[in-house]
């Protein structure tokens, strides 16, 4: 098989890995994280050695999850380039993309108003975010966010709801779901299932930039209700009616900044950002090492 991209950045999540059974365990320093940590790494791990035997020339492994520190690079190929911590730009939370072309995304969950495993976009602050009529993923986002480096979206990662919303957002991805709940589920075999498709889908002759043209009408409906949807449309001043926030961009990059400052953001903290992220980052690590001091070389 003919391998088109050799420079390969992957996304990975840990609600769509192999040993996070609940919401808790994606919770930091929450009951089972350690170990959906664990599985998540040795996801990740499975798939950055096939690609290296495929014929890559560099993979970097970009932790997207919660504070972004979840993985033990202890256990994944010391080749690969593994990015904790979130990185102000050029792409948001991503940072550099270090002349990739192709973008991997592992660990995916299913968007926020769907019925998949621990369903959300961005945050489960939203319990629905529908764009343009449809529910929007996690995918199609970050997939955008990086059409202006030039990388392609080849791979998706999942539960079955979450393969199903990918795919119909990115029609050419490659997906692999996961049912960790089947009787008998081998994570070692899925793992193995999982790394070959990877590889496969580094030969898609159908994938491209994925940078789909607007405009953009975002409707976010907040979990907590119509208080603080109104407190939220105020601070960034969106249209409101009862718990809905409105969202008007003209394109996918601009309504993916909109959404970042709503979900996560305040004027403050948007001005702060770079003194904040070193703080938060800092966070991360020591969280992490608590594992490892605690969990035996397994954690390392």
């Amino acid at each position: 098989m003919e391998i088109r991209h050799k420079r390969i950045m992957i996304i990975a999540d840990i609600e769509g890995s192999s040993a996070c059974r609940n919401y808790p365990a994606t919770q930091v320093m929450g009951p089972g994280w350690a170990d959906a940590c664990l599985g998540m790494t040795l996801d990740v791990a499975a798939v950055v050695t096939a690609l290296f035997e495929a014929g890559a020339q560099a993979v970097y492994v970009k932790d997207f999850h919660r504070t972004a520190h979840n993985l033990f690079p202890g256990h994944i190929d010391a080749r690969a380039g593994i990015i904790s911590g979130y990185r102000p730009g050029p792409v948001p939370g991503l940072g550099k993309m270090y002349g990739t072309t192709a973008l991997l995304m592992m660990g995916m969950h299913a968007p926020s108003g769907s019925r998949g495993f621990l369903a959300h976009t961005l945050t489960s602050r939203i319990s629905r975010l529908e764009v343009n009529g449809r529910l929007m993923t996690e995918a199609e986002l970050f997939a955008a966010s990086v059409a202006g480096e030039g990388v392609a979206p080849l791979f998706f990662s999942g539960c079955p709801v979450a393969c199903q919303y990918a795919s119909r957002g990115i029609p050419w991805l490659h997906c692999v779901s996961i049912d960790k709940f089947a009787p008998g589920f081998d994570a070692l075999a899925w793992r193995k299932r999982l790394a070959s498709k990877a590889v496969e889908s580094l030969g898609n002759r159908d994938a491209r930039v994925f940078n789909p043209g607007g405009p953009f009408e975002a409707v976010v409906s907040l979990r907590e209700g119509r208080a603080a949807a109104a407190k939220l449309a105020t601070r960034w001043g969106f249209d409101r009616q009862e718990n809905r926030i409105y969202i008007r961009a003209r394109d996918m990059e601009t309504l993916y900044l909109d959404l970042i400052r709503l979900c996560y953001l305040t004027p403050l903290t948007a001005r702060v950002l770079p003194l904040a992220l070193p703080l938060y980052n800092l966070y991360g690590r020591a969280a992490l090492a608590w594992v490892r001091s605690r969990g035996g070389s397994h954690f390392n």
